[in-house]
């Protein structure tokens, strides 16, 4: 089984996105803000967060496949390219493996860009806690 999912991360989120993370003051990276800075660099653009990449797969996860209910164990991801703000990307999971004495699997992940270039890749183990009423 696999599922994916679509999104984009705007540039006015960045700064609510580091307050969330308890990252201001401290993550002004000019890779994020400054785009004069940005577009000179190797990226040549203002780059999101890594956890901004990711969080495509965690909102898939919970939501889609397992679905509600299910939490991170463990993750193995590398960040292969960069995803720019206002970039589209489009997450995907696919279960690879079901426990059978627990509600525990490992999942195959990826995020592309919206020219399908490989962004993140990686595994990762969920547990799916049995919702009573949901």
């Amino acid at each position: 089984m696999w599922a994916p999912a679509p999104g984009a991360f705007q540039a006015s989120n960045l700064a609510r996105f580091s307050l969330a993370n308890g990252f201001v003051p401290r993550d002004r990276n000019p890779l994020r803000y400054d785009r004069a800075l940005a577009e000179k660099s190797v990226f040549g653009k203002l780059i999101v967060q890594g956890g901004v990449t990711s969080g495509i797969l965690n909102a898939l996860v919970v939501e889609d496949l397992p679905g509600p209910g299910t939490v991170f164990l463990e993750v193995a991801w590398k960040f292969v390219k960069a995803v720019g703000v206002d970039e589209e990307i489009t997450g995907r999971v696919e279960v690879k493996e079901v426990r059978p004495d627990k509600p525990i699997c490992k999942i195959e992940t990826s995020v592309r860009n919206g020219q399908g270039e490989l962004c993140l890749t990686g595994t990762a183990t969920v547990f799916t806690v049995p919702l009573q009423g949901a």
